[in-house]
């Protein structure tokens, strides 16, 4: 009796692990399939610029001569790359274990010293997590705002101005000096006194943001182009702000005189609530510009953003002459 409820027994796992094994199998057949048809149908990404952008927004290096890649430094999934999420959580992991103790409320100790050749300016992101739409490529990912900081980086660098890119995470300072979102002005100022304690020659600095506007708000078509709208921003609680204002509105007065509509022109904020100052007391030339909304696709984005960043850089030729 007792061996026949042993068969018994045997046989039914048997047949469980047979199921088990039916079922894992069918799933990744479907999942196989689907991911190929989702492939075949939707992903079409063919923009060199896109692609050249994303890649230097990540580890990898990338040599401009040859178009290839140079080195692979980690492995990075597609995802990380995109979202800026694998740089901000590895640098946040090695602070949070090394740094932490060494870092004062105010300032912090282990800032990269990082020189560029008389670089002249400064492109970051207070608020570094702000996303596009990916448009017709099928992932449920978005690309962040600080795309546009090596758009705007070649286009100054082709032009002779020599530009530092700020890649740090504006998380790392708020984590570990337990500081709330409303602070990220004070956190990208950190970087900013950082950068300009050991690069002297730095004048202009540009914060990159992008508007929070449903889409037919924040896009245009001129002529048969896309655009994403821009908006700059000016913080009236800076005492020196009308340098400020003077400085961008020589920016966006050409931008009205050559995309007509593309600017929804310039925010002047201040009073209970806001910044109202936005770091602008740094430099007289500092600007804050929001290029796009959430629903904007980086082609759009990437559209206005070589359109703006050639005439910044007129305006700074201008300034310099």
């Amino acid at each position: 009796m007792k061996k026949k409820v042993k068969l018994k027994n045997n046989s039914k796992s048997k047949k469980t692990k047979i199921k088990l094994l039916f079922f894992l199998l069918s799933f990744i057949i479907i999942t196989t399939i689907t991911f190929n048809y989702l492939l075949s149908k939707n992903i079409n990404i063919n923009n060199e610029l896109l692609i050249t952008y994303l890649l230097k927004n990540s580890n990898y290096e990338y040599d401009d001569n040859n178009k290839t890649l140079k080195k692979l430094k980690e492995n990075i999934s597609a995802i990380d790359l995109i979202n800026f999420n694998y740089y901000s959580l590895q640098k946040y992991k090695a602070k949070k274990n090394n740094a932490k103790k060494e870092l004062t409320s105010t300032t912090t100790k282990e800032l990269t010293q990082t020189t560029n050749n008389n670089p002249l300016i400064y492109i970051y992101n207070s608020h570094q997590t702000e996303e596009y739409s990916l448009g017709d490529i099928a992932y449920n990912i978005n690309p962040t705002v600080t795309i546009n900081n090596y758009i705007m980086k070649d286009i100054f660098e082709k032009q002779g101005y020599k530009t530092l890119v700020e890649e740090r995470s504006i998380k790392d300072i708020l984590n570990l000096n337990s500081w709330n979102y409303a602070s990220s002005y004070k956190a990208s100022r950190i970087y900013m006194e950082d950068v300009k304690a050991n690069n002297d020659s730095l004048k202009y600095f540009i914060d990159v943001h992008r508007d929070s506007l449903s889409r037919d708000r924040t896009s245009i078509t001129i002529g048969d182009v896309k655009y994403a709208k821009v908006l700059f921003l000016i913080g009236l609680e800076n005492p020196n702000y009308q340098k400020n204002l003077a400085f961008t509105e020589r920016i966006n007065n050409k931008i009205v005189e050559r995309y007509s509509g593309l600017s929804k022109g310039i925010y002047q904020k201040e009073g209970p609530g806001v910044n109202g100052v936005y770091n602008q007391d740094f430099s007289d030339h500092t600007i804050l510009v929001e290029i796009g909304g959430p629903e904007n696709t980086i082609e759009e984005v990437m559209n206005t953003t070589v359109a703006i960043s050639n005439i910044i850089c007129e305006v700074i030729k201008e300034n310099e002459i």
